[in-house]
């Protein structure tokens, strides 16, 4: 679901790219710009704004299109009450665009959203009004998931879309992924020292076991021949006993029998 939203965003953004790059005048950007922003399926303009056919714009009587897109990038409706006299005046699709996008503004930091702090800023009177918009604007359009809770008078939010980066936004981002690749790199030569260390380690243990099994195999050489010279010695003690039993038995003076008396 999310990937087809997003497919959407940018078939539309592709689309009014187009239209943009193949307009002239100030007075068809201003109503292309107009058209983007009342279009309801379309939440993402910040690429519309870095347009080079946008530039067109600058200087002329509908500059303050430009400004009304940036609104739309990166505002809210509260921020379009508190700069209506620099801005175009809104249709009524447009203030219900923009009301939209107010919710996921809210929803970046904070799931829980308090039914009066949402009245407050999407200009709603009442709770079943607020409800009406969050059930057919929000949830219906697939821009928010969440959960209703009128005894707790707030709306669980449980997915939200994401809206564009500001340029600040974008710059402490680069910031944080900066930062972040730093610390990998880091991470990454003490595990490659690590590894050097255990593979070194791996070597010199490999060595002295190789000279502990070359010493005893010298020792059960060395036992082995030992074991060899002793009966070597025992079988030639036992030989030379025999011949000198049998030089004492020939060197010995017989006796002689006397007769009978």
């Amino acid at each position: 679901m999310a990937m087809d939203a997003e497919r959407r965003q940018a078939e539309l953004i592709g689309q009014f790219s187009a239209q943009a790059a193949a307009l002239s005048s100030a007075p068809q950007l201003a109503a292309l710009v107009l058209e983007a922003t009342s279009h309801p399926a379309l939440f993402a303009f910040s690429e519309l704004l870095t347009l080079p056919a946008l530039s067109k714009l600058v200087g002329t009587q509908y500059a303050s299109s430009l400004d009304a897109l940036r609104l739309f990038a990166y505002g809210t409706l509260k921020d379009y009450k508190s700069n209506s006299g620099s801005l175009p005046a809104l249709l009524p699709d447009q203030i219900r665009k923009l009301k939209q996008l107010s919710v996921l503004t809210l929803a970046e930091s904070t799931k829980i959203l308090p039914y009066d702090q949402l009245m407050q800023e999407l200009d709603v009177s009442n709770v079943r009004e607020l409800e009406d918009f969050l059930i057919n604007e929000c949830m219906y359009s697939g821009i928010v998931r969440g959960k209703l809770d009128q005894l707790r008078r707030c709306f669980e939010v449980q997915f939200a879309a994401g809206r564009d980066l500001t340029p600040e936004q974008l710059n402490n981002m680069i910031d944080t992924l900066s930062d972040w690749l730093g610390t990998s790199d880091s991470l990454l030569h003490q595990i490659q020292e690590k590894i050097k260390w255990a593979d070194t380690m791996s070597e010199v243990n490999k060595k002295h076991q190789k000279e502990f099994e070359d010493r005893v195999e010298e020792a059960k050489k060395s036992i082995k021949q030992a074991d060899i010279d002793i009966r070597g010695h025992d079988d030639f003690l036992s030989e030379s006993g025999g011949i000198m039993d049998f030089e004492e038995d020939r060197i010995r003076p017989k006796r002689r029998r006397q007769p009978p008396a």
